[in-house]
């Protein structure tokens, strides 16, 4: 289930403090260098975090254009 089952080192930074920087917003959308700026982790690593949290069925996502993609929390996690 998510990053947490994975071998490896325990993460700095849980899949419920990603999906609650989505909570505590009021846009319905964020880019990832929005969710990077509430993180202290590089882009690269938020951008895998959400997509295994989108992989999981816990985040939704759209690519915008080049290397943008904005994300939102999939029904049921609000």
């Amino acid at each position: 289930m998510g990053n947490n089952s994975k071998p490896g080192p325990k993460p700095s930074v849980t899949d419920d403090e990603i999906l609650a920087v989505f909570r505590e917003t009021n846009d319905p959308v964020l880019s990832t260098a929005e969710v990077t700026e509430q993180l202290t982790l590089k882009r690269r690593s938020v951008y895998d975090r959400l997509s295994s949290l989108a992989d999981d069925g816990r985040l939704n996502h759209k690519e915008i254009g080049g290397r943008n993609t904005v994300w939102w929390l999939a029904d049921g996690e609000s």
